[in-house]
């Protein structure tokens, strides 16, 4: 079967517990910009895609929407999610029927972390695909930024294909859905270090251009719980 945008439209399921799992369903019911699915997502604040099926089996993401209600509604985020310069903008409005992933690239995880070993604690003890720090530093050094803020993880994930961003805060690790910026699960974590890097783990010390500029110096805790 063709598809539009190169689309991904069977997702893994994540492991059971800590980590939402991704959630395979369709539109029931559109008001406006309220969604209504058949199955709800697991946890309020998961983001998911829209998928419509057009002639000649093609089928294309033509939105986005997050849950808001555990009874399975939803609010419609954005029409515009395959920005292409080569490709057309897709404009189809959500209808009732349209297929829905939950959860989509859940399994694409970048995570914030103190130091390097709960860094390597955390990666090794879930089988994700994580999402090596070091290339969000180097984004943000790149657009002038000088920490992590909800603005440039949003667009760093949608830029990397990321699902979630795993944050470790004073005694607990929480996950953050890239898109809609909301905590979809939270769990307590021990043995962490009293300070930590800022602005957050990676294998760089600084760069010649002057690594995140005059905002160099912070603390970690505080920044993380600011997200």
């Amino acid at each position: 079967m063709r598809k539009i945008a190169l689309i991904a439209l069977i997702s893994l399921p994540l492991v059971a517990g800590f980590f939402p799992s991704t959630v395979h369903t369709s539109i029931q019911s559109v008001d406006g910009k309220t969604i209504h699915l058949k199955k709800a997502f697991p946890a309020n604040g998961m983001s998911g895609v829209v998928i419509h099926s057009y002639a000649n089996g093609l089928e294309a993401i033509t939105s986005r929407i997050t849950q808001t209600a555990s009874d399975g509604s939803n609010v419609l985020l954005s029409a515009d999610v395959i920005h292409h310069d080569e490709l057309p903008t897709i404009n189809t409005p959500v209808k009732r029927g349209d297929k829905v992933i939950g959860g989509y690239l859940y399994n694409n995880v970048l995570l914030l972390a103190p130091d390097a070993d709960t860094y390597a604690r955390i990666t090794k003890k879930y089988h994700k695909k994580w999402i090596h720090p070091d290339l969000f530093a180097l984004y943000l050094s790149v657009e002038g930024e000088g920490k992590p803020t909800k603005e440039n993880l949003a667009i760093f994930a949608r830029k990397y294909q990321i699902g979630l961003i795993g944050i470790v805060r004073k005694d607990t690790i929480a996950l953050m859905d890239a898109i809609s910026g909301k905590i979809v699960a939270q769990q307590s974590i021990s043995n962490l270090p009293a300070k930590g890097q800022f602005p957050f783990y990676m294998r760089f010390d600084k760069l010649e251009s002057g690594w995140f500029g005059s905002d160099s110096v912070g603390d970690y805790y505080n920044m993380v719980g600011a997200l």
